[in-house]
């Protein structure tokens, strides 16, 4: 498959302002929550550039890409220090409840994705008042596509960039992740019970279950999951108007080229770039086998694929 835009080696820029661009130090930035601000860091690469706020994926992940669940990667970091090094500015962000944004809310599990989805337009409006910008690109990564994709569209949205986002709806998505590996054959039924009765809006009893899956279906997350698996990301894809890229990894062993076809089905206008050898942190991993590929996950020294700043860097370019 193509690895991106044949016009990548004109995107490159001469080393020095390479170098100044991403060594530049991150701004720290504010934007309302709805008990303490919500925190995060602009990566500027100059008045009047384009703007893209990174918003992140599931789970405990930070404004950086990481996780205390195992993840190191730095994607949201080298992502955002790559596109600063292409003259485009970003604003990287910890979700309200965690990390800098913890005193947002008092439980970082009760939240919806709606919720995020008005972060994320306190963040538009701040991230135009800290730079100028006359409009925001949104990037989601994971779970933050189905962010975006939540968010309506308005004249401050330039566009939105898909990065690794899941098409299906996200009970079958758990079930297709849980099935893909034979070693879990032992909790199948148990999971598939769980999420049925999630997807109908009801709680899940977890006495008895298997504690491989405790903590997926704990009690406290099973709200946020109900709440999740009410989307139906593909058809929220066909409803936007707004410029659209699905950038996807085609050794991503979480989100398959299936999702990103999905998404980009409804919307004939959509950007559809597949990266060969790219995981779901972005890094090249080749044909790596399954653990090689999830080593990854926990080396920030690996650097982000080029194909992935190019393609967001050339589809932001084209539609300045």
């Amino acid at each position: 498959m193509n690895r991106g835009y044949a016009l990548l080696g004109a995107l490159m820029l001469a080393a020095a302002p390479v170098a100044a661009l991403a060594d530049q130090p991150v701004t720290e930035l504010s934007a309302p929550g709805p008990l303490a601000p919500l925190h995060g860091g602009l990566l500027d690469a100059g008045r009047g550039q384009p703007v893209v706020l990174i918003v992140p994926g599931s789970g405990p992940t930070d404004r950086d890409g990481n996780s205390p669940l195992g993840v190191k990667a730095a994607s949201y970091r080298l992502l955002a220090e790559g596109l600063a090094a292409r003259g485009i500015s970003t604003v990287r962000i910890d979700k309200r409840g965690m990390f800098s944004s913890k005193a947002a809310i008092a439980d970082a599990n009760k939240v919806t994705i709606a919720d995020y989805a008005a972060d994320v337009r306190a963040w538009v409006q701040a991230t135009r008042n800290a730079t100028g910008a006359r409009c925001v690109w949104l990037l989601g990564h994971s779970e933050g596509g189905l962010v975006v994709l939540a968010t309506p569209d308005a004249s401050d949205i330039c566009g939105r960039i898909l990065v690794s986002a899941a098409g299906r709806p996200f009970g079958t998505l758990i079930h297709d992740q849980i099935h893909a590996n034979p070693a879990n054959a032992v909790i199948f039924d148990q999971a598939d019970a769980a999420l049925a009765k999630l997807e109908t809006g009801e709680h899940v009893d977890t006495a008895g279950m298997h504690p491989g899956l405790m903590g997926l279906f704990a009690p406290a997350v099973q709200d946020y999951l109900i709440d999740l698996m009410r989307y139906q990301p593909a058809e929220l894809a066909a409803k936007s108007t707004s410029p659209l890229l699905i950038l996807q990894g085609e050794n991503d062993i979480q989100i398959g080229v299936a999702d990103a076809r999905l998404l980009a089905a409804g919307r004939s206008d959509a950007r559809l770039v597949l990266l060969s050898g790219v995981n779901h942190v972005l890094k090249t991993v080749g044909d790596a086998d399954r653990a090689a590929n999830a080593a990854s996950y926990a080396n920030p020294d690996l650097p982000i694929d080029p194909g992935v700043i190019a393609a967001i860097a050339a589809f932001v370019e084209a539609k300045r």
